[in-house]
């Protein structure tokens, strides 16, 4: 571990300099790269550093102890400086962790109404609203690309964009089917209904990764936008279908304003699905890493159960429920996500290990 600590500082004070030189300044791609290079590695460092001084401290109070003056008084500093170094040593397992390159990106998601009928439609429209509550919480903001209501109320489908740094790091374990039990508005028996709601979530593709879209696989339709656009939105021919042939991935983007604003979000969006398609074949070939992540990303795996009788949200991967589902509703995710992301860690931790 100290070799690659050594090495990350190393690299970082190498960055440092690069930066410091006309050379790199004057570049302002190699600049942004370099900086955000060094961004990834200061947290890592700042712990490498408070953890040497940890050390150095730990040496000088064993060189103490025999002093017949200052000897208490080191065995009880000593005693201080090892908790913490068990504790940096542990902050520095997980620093240490690989990280997924994705990260740091914006998230594209959609959410579908699935079985249930109305119920499902309705409850696909609240998880959309916690999702952007949680969103704005965060200091993330929010777009909508292609919409369909549902005749009762919410979505049969919502897709939008999360912008933020580090959004998909905090969503990107909602994949899969969501479930809710609650008395349904439609329903004039006052029924316990179960309904389901698909979630996808991908990171948005960066400019910089190449995702191979011959013009020729794809097939464009234009039409008039039937969502909710703004003023003037349905006056025109502006909403673009794009179907990629080869894999016969369909993305429609309507909501914004013009054709070619709406042409560009849909092939932003087509790279993400592809990038995750190609993201999720990697990972099914990795085997055994896929099967102990949390969620697969696989819209049939059920990761979440809703209970409003009983106020009750349970995350089925981990095991885990909160009974402030209330809050949970309107965007007060932090406790859910935070247990998922600790769990990961100790998968990872435990990878390692083996």
């Amino acid at each position: 571990m100290i070799e690659r600590l050594e090495a990350t500082l190393n690299r970082y004070e190498n960055i440092e300099k690069e930066l410091s030189t006309k050379e790199v300044l004057s570049d302002i791609k190699k600049t942004t790269k370099l900086s955000k290079e060094m961004s990834e590695l200061e947290d890592i460092v700042t712990c490498y550093k408070k953890y040497k001084k940890v050390l150095e401290n730990i040496k000088d109070c064993e060189d103490m102890i025999k002093d017949p003056e200052l000897g208490e008084i080191a065995k009880e500093d000593l005693v201080t400086y090892k908790e913490e170094k068990e504790k940096l040593d542990k902050e520095l397992e997980i620093l240490l962790i690989p990280k997924d390159p994705n990260d740091g990106k914006n998230v594209v998601m959609e959410i579908r109404g699935a079985a249930g009928g109305d119920e499902a439609n309705i409850f696909a429209g609240d998880l959309f609203r916690m999702y952007t509550k949680y969103a704005e919480s965060n200091g993330f903001s929010y777009n909508v690309y292609n919409s369909i209501e549902g005749t009762a109320g919410g979505y049969s489908q919502i897709e939008f964009i999360i912008k933020g740094e580090g959004a998909y790091s905090k969503l990107k374990y909602e994949s899969g089917s969501h479930r809710v039990q609650r008395v349904p508005v439609t329903e004039s028996n006052g029924r316990l209904q179960t309904s389901t709601a698909t979630v996808l979530v991908m990171p948005e593709v960066d400019d910089d990764v190449e995702i191979d879209i011959n013009p020729n696989d794809l097939r464009i339709d234009i039409y008039r936008s039937s969502g909710c656009g703004g003023q003037g939105v349905n006056t025109t021919d502006s909403a673009v279908r794009i179907t990629h042939l080869p894999t016969n991935t369909v993305v429609t983007c309507q909501n914004e304003r013009s054709q070619i604003q709406n042409k560009e979000q849909a092939m932003k969006v087509l790279k993400a699905r592809l990038y995750e398609q190609q993201l999720q074949k990697q990972e099914e070939e990795q085997g055994a890493e896929r099967r102990s992540k949390i969620g697969t990303g696989d819209r049939a795996e059920k990761i979440r159960t809703y209970n409003y009788p009983q106020n009750r949200v349970t995350d089925h991967r981990i095991g885990f429920t909160t009974k402030q589902l209330d809050r949970v509703m309107d965007g007060d995710l932090n406790d859910i996500i935070n247990a998922l992301i600790a769990e990961d860690q100790k998968r990872k931790l435990e990878g390692n290990e083996s």
